[in-house]
């Protein structure tokens, strides 16, 4: 057994690091003293708030470093198909490896069979993205999502060709926005994804879209929301969303506006899909920055399947979120780490507490031993 100090979800902490088999499990026990310490520190496996798996090779996740990820717009059959598989997968630190770190997550292109995506600011295509992995290097992967996008009769992403079929329903009246909740729930939604993109196309009115809000509540749903458009995020928030899908990059939110959200809903980052330099980020960044400042809460979430995008951690978006001031702890705090108490959860070892979560590495049994 090893000492190891540990990321709780809010700071560092002490554990004990044991060995059961293959696999490793941290506990919730002071060590000893004396006892032997674990060089660097232990966070579980990170979360991707945005994710759209049947636009890429989902099979990736697995050796990857992320531990859980929220789908936010999919066929709700397929995509409980792929959690109930995701869930099945076998832990990662079951097996020794001999302390040998995956290989990197990198973005490319399929063979040409991947329909285009919406990307703020960019026509391009998009493509099938990853590692192409390792024997032995997989593991578990938590998948919640929301099942098919909600929008209005002709509204996003109806008319897309990249969105898969049964990925969406035009609702037109409360009866409607009820009965499309309780199918979502029903498969086994985590939240309920509501589009509120007016550059596209049909937004709900109010009224319809409290109704949808009413209905998620009854199930003990949150909504998020897509909006984009002018007054579309603070609208969104207003009218009860508990989160938005994107960091708002249509306008510049006046602080008023700032200070409302910052108290009421989180926002998913999403910021590396915008085009460098172009007014989106800026705005995004901008927007970004001074939420964070006034203490709002901005998760990591990356759209993954908008573009060619890594089927894992993003270095990109990570880049971006620094920029925007979320930085060391409140970097991680955004990752969402799973609890590393958790038996089930993967466990990552970094370097040290300060460290770049892209150097963060599965722990294995071996890593004790190095």
């Amino acid at each position: 057994m090893h000492a190891a100090t540990f990321f709780d979800g809010e700071g560092w902490r002490d554990g004990l690091l044991v060995q059961e088999g293959q696999r490793m499990l941290l506990l919730n026990e002071r060590p000893a003293p004396g006892t032997p310490r674990l060089d660097g520190v232990i966070v579980g496996g990170f979360t991707d708030h945005h994710v759209h798996l049947q636009l890429v090779d989902h099979a990736l996740l697995h050796s990857s470093t992320l531990g859980r990820v929220i789908d936010l717009g999919a066929n709700p059959t397929v995509i409980a198909g792929l959690a109930a598989d995701a869930e099945s997968a076998p832990l990662h630190n079951s097996g020794d490896r001999g302390g040998q770190p995956p290989e990197s997550t990198e973005s490319g292109a399929d063979d040409g069979g991947s329909p285009e995506l919406w990307s703020p600011g960019s026509s391009g295509r998009a493509g099938r993205a990853g590692s192409p992995g390792r024997a032995g290097d997989s593991h578990a992967v938590v998948v919640e999502f929301a099942g098919a996008f909600l929008t209005p009769v002709g509204g996003y992403p109806s008319d897309r060709d990249w969105a898969p079929a049964g990925s969406f329903r035009e609702i037109a009246n409360a009866e409607m926005a009820h009965a499309a909740v309780t199918e979502m729930a029903d498969a086994g939604a985590s939240c309920i994804k509501a589009a509120s993109n007016a550059t596209a196309g049909p937004v709900f009115d109010d009224a319809l879209f409290r109704a949808i809000v009413s209905a998620a509540a009854a199930r003990s749903l949150a909504v998020v929301a897509h909006a984009e458009g002018a007054g579309e995020a603070q609208r969104a928030a207003r009218l009860g969303a508990a989160r938005l899908a994107h960091a708002p990059f249509t306008e510049r939110l006046d602080d008023d506006a700032i200070a409302q959200q910052a108290a009421s809903v989180a926002w998913v980052s999403t910021l590396a899909i915008h085009e460098a330099d172009s007014e989106e980020r800026t705005v995004a960044v901008g927007n970004v920055r001074r939420f964070h400042q006034a203490g709002g809460t901005v998760l990591y979430g990356t759209d993954m399947g908008n573009g060619p995008t890594p089927v894992g951690l993003n270095p990109a978006e990570l880049a971006v979120l620094r920029e925007a001031g979320v930085t060391g702890t409140d970097l991680l705090r955004a990752l969402a780490p799973q609890n590393p108490l958790d038996p089930a959860a993967l466990l990552l070892r970094l370097p040290g507490t300060d460290a770049d979560p892209t150097l963060a590495r599965p722990l294995t049994s071996a890593d004790p031993k190095a």
